[in-house]
């Protein structure tokens, strides 16, 4: 994610504070700092930074109840309104969803349980309905009773029904296990997701709710709509092998072209990235547009595409799956992924050319009710 920076690794997943999360904490501590001076202001800082300790452990819940099905996670990033584990791919088994979707909340609930416990040997612990009490109530409170009524409300806001949350993925999970149909499980849940999205607005609008939930309607209403897209795109890939979407008619280059070869392939065609092969079709690099603007710009048109060029780079198998393949070029931070067998190029896999299947495929099933 943009604007995101690595802080630390938790259990091999790399942990990022996105820049936005700075500006909360200078908000908090300026706001601290009017109403109590430096001890105040620090006190709010150190609250919020307790908080989202919480919401990473919640967020590791998800990723290493994943990491048990054998499906990694790529990072968690902190945000404003929370945080966000992002994993390689969701499981396709609906109780593998299910659980790994209530991993979260089931880490709020065993922090609440402990800061009870804490609190319980340390003194009188009052009702849970008073623990659970709007944020106006919390400021008088020790910070244990604030974090356990903070665990409480985590647990149960994100067990609303509201994908994609992780209620909603539960909902989801449950659907699908009764129907068998992930598709139309996922339709039905972002649905239900939208409509709480149109109630969380308007209850932060025209209710007695905060603003942010304006935020977070937004948040649930495009996470809904994306999570149900990209569960169409895996339903019309599912099966389909990779040479049947792959681009045959490839612009290739050699190590020891000039650059300028690379700037007429971009003039004369619609192609970015440019498979670098030798001795008969071995790839043995890729040029990135981007590799070639700053190479242009350092060299010159004469510099050799060898000296540019990217040695480490990703490949694709034609008979491979094609999710599979697309999983991987969303994550390498390139445009296309040469396909070849052993190291013979054959084809060329970009986001663009996939995106041209799914439309045809959307053609040929005609126009829906």
């Amino acid at each position: 994610m943009r604007w995101s920076y690595r802080i630390a690794r938790v259990a091999g997943i790399g942990l990022y504070v996105h820049a936005t999360f700075l500006i909360l904490l200078a908000w908090v501590g300026f706001g601290g700092y009017q109403r109590g001076g430096p001890t105040a202001a620090i006190a709010g800082v150190l609250f919020i930074l307790a908080v989202f300790a919480i919401v990473v452990l919640h967020e590791l819940g998800h990723a290493l109840t994943a990491r048990r099905f054998g499906i990694p996670t790529r990072d968690i990033t902190l945000l404003p309104i929370g945080g966000v584990a992002r994993l390689e791919r969701m499981p396709r088994d609906p109780r593998q969803e299910l659980l790994i979707a209530i991993a979260g909340p089931t880490v709020n609930v065993a922090l609440a349980i402990v800061l009870y416990a804490v609190l319980a040997l340390s003194g009188p612990v009052r009702s849970l309905s008073d623990l659970t009490a709007p944020d106006e109530a919390m400021f008088g409170r020790s910070l244990l009773v604030q974090l356990l009524s903070v665990n409480v409300w985590l647990a149960l806001f994100n067990l609303v029904p509201a994908f994609p949350m992780d209620g909603g993925r539960v909902l989801r999970a449950f659907l699908a296990m009764r129907s068998g149909d992930y598709t139309r499980a996922t339709a039905t849940a972002a649905r239900v997701g939208q409509l709480f999205a149109l109630a969380f607005a308007f209850w932060g609008l025209f209710g007695r709710g905060s603003p942010l939930l304006v935020f977070i309607a937004l948040f649930i209403w495009l996470g809904a709509a994306g999570e149900a897209a990209a569960e169409q795109t895996t339903a019309t890939l599912d099966g389909v092998p990779l040479q049947r979407v792959m681009i045959t008619d490839v612009r290739t280059l050699a190590p020891s072209d000039p650059l300028s070869r690379a700037v007429q392939h971009i003039l004369a065609s619609s192609q970015q990235d440019f498979p670098v092969v030798q001795d008969g079709g071995t790839v043995v690099g890729v040029l990135t547009r981007t590799q070639l603007m700053k190479a242009l710009a350092e060299r010159g048109q004469s510099a050799p595409v060898g000296d540019a060029m990217r040695r480490d780079f990703l490949t694709a198998d034609p008979d491979e799956p094609i999710e599979q393949a697309l999983a991987r070029l969303r994550t390498c931070g390139c445009n296309a992924l040469p396909v070849v067998r052993g190291r013979q190029l054959l084809g060329l896999l970009t986001l663009d050319n996939v995106g041209e299947y799914m439309m045809i495929q959307a053609a040929l099933r005609g126009p829906t009710a």
